[in-house]
């Protein structure tokens, strides 16, 4: 039936395959069901009022991202990836929407779900391929690393590397903290796998060096498994707080990391598997970003932040994944998981802050690709780099990014030249900040 279905001759792929490429992409990223809750319940700030549910979000990422990895399976049946809630955009939601502006972890949830809609609308509509084809490529890799470098932020005051100072701001911590110096430890362990290309670096490095915590008695360990936590959020998503005026940027912040994030993940993990043909187009993304989009939504209603396509998956793809039972593969295993609880809590935070600046180097790297000989492309890109982690908000990078990157557009005379998404972009980001 699955042969039928996933068609493996025709993709030059058989069920055996398929089941090795999930496992490994399961492996490369299964480290989400663990950092996912730990951020978006404010952990490292000392699980202060007003945070989400740690119980409750685990359970959430683990169904949200096997609900999507079936999604993707059974409808872009042609693509091998793994979803799961994405990394930034949880860091968004935690620190800048619910701890930064005060809203309830409901509303936010609301805004995701807005956010997962209008996703799912323009992947109806042709709106999809004029986005993506508007925005330049600079301002796409400038934003994409600015996100890695909040998250760098964010692991390195988790980690306990990076501390606050009321006259530079930031300093050095505590690094003769037994716990800090094993959680930089993890970090060189993490790299040091990766350049051996062992998969499942990550998940790896954090089971490995908690358990030493754990038997030094630097952390507590409370078990491997135990109940599933109550869905606390179960479509607890509130919707009138997500169409009140201030939400417009958030709304519109979530919806652009995804929709792009999406897209170059697709792009790459379609590269690697040959679906882009001799004119560049990828075949079946549509069905891939529907998919995406529809995961999204589902997120939502279960408790999480946005789901995406994870650019993990091109691990899979690289041991032979050709079809949507490597997805399903993913989503099965990431299923077996749900009574892990126990394990996830006793994680130390200094350990998943490691693993969290390690998951910012993988958005930082592509830099080098930006056009750094145009100072008018490198410019703003540069400047999305810089003010997200020093305003600690992704969505202020977005906007002042395209402000300037219109403004330079008018006063370089080339404003006929421009795509009209950028003068739309640049007009909203300009009216958040006062209606914000």
């Amino acid at each position: 039936m699955l042969n039928k279905y996933f068609e493996y001759r025709k993709h030059k792929t058989n069920f055996r395959t398929e089941v090795i490429a999930g496992v490994t992409t399961f492996l490369t990223m299964a480290y989400i069901m663990f950092l996912n809750p730990f951020i978006l319940s404010g952990e490292f700030a000392g699980t202060e009022k007003g945070f989400f549910d740690f119980g409750a979000v685990f359970t959430a990422t683990i169904l949200a991202t096997a609900v999507a990895c079936f999604i993707m399976a059974f409808h872009g049946k042609t693509w091998p990836v793994g979803l799961a809630p994405g990394m930034g955009i949880n860091a968004f939601v935690a620190y800048g929407v619910v701890a930064g502006q005060g809203y309830t972890p409901q509303a936010a949830l609301g805004a995701v779900l807005v956010a997962g809609v209008i996703f799912l609308v323009i992947s109806l509509t042709p709106l999809r391929a004029w986005l993506i084809n508007s925005i330049p490529k600079s301002l796409k890799l400038g934003i994409g690393a600015g996100i890695g470098l909040f998250l760098a932020i964010i692991g390195l005051e988790i980690m306990g590397v990076v501390g606050d100072h009321p006259v530079t701001l930031v300093t050095l911590g505590d690094i003769k903290n037994p716990l800090v110096l094993l959680a930089c430890a993890t970090f060189v362990f993490m790299i040091v796998l990766e350049k051996m290309k062992v998969r499942g670096n990550i998940i790896i490095g954090i089971l490995l060096f908690s358990i030493i915590a754990w038997v030094s008695g630097l952390a507590k360990f409370n078990g491997v498994v135990g109940s599933i936590p109550p869905m606390t959020y179960l479509f607890e998503f509130d919707l009138k707080a997500a169409f009140s005026a201030g939400m417009a940027s958030i709304i519109f912040t979530l919806l652009f990391i995804d929709f792009f994030d999406t897209a170059g993940t697709l792009t790459s993990v379609a590269n690697v598997a040959g679906k882009v043909d001799r004119k560049g187009k990828v075949q079946d993304i549509d069905k891939a970003m529907l998919a995406d989009s529809v995961g999204t939504v589902a997120g939502s209603f279960m408790g999480t932040t946005t789901v995406t396509s994870y650019v993990e998956s091109g691990s899979g793809v690289k041991a032979g994944g050709r079809t949507g039972m490597t997805s399903l593969v993913i989503g099965v295993l990431f299923l077996a998981c749900l009574f892990f609880a126990p394990l996830a809590t006793s994680l130390p935070k200094e350990i998943d802050g490691a693993a969290l600046l390690y998951v910012a180097i993988l958005f930082v790297r592509n830099i080098t690709d930006i056009d750094w000989n145009d100072i008018a492309e490198s410019g703003p890109a540069v400047l999305a780099m810089i003010v997200m982690p020093l305003t600690y908000s992704i969505s202020n990078g977005i906007a002042l990014a395209f402000i300037a990157y219109a403004l330079i557009r008018i006063f370089t005379g080339k404003f006929g030249k421009t795509s009209p998404a950028i003068w739309v972009i640049a007009a909203a980001s300009v009216l958040s900040f006062y209606v914000g």
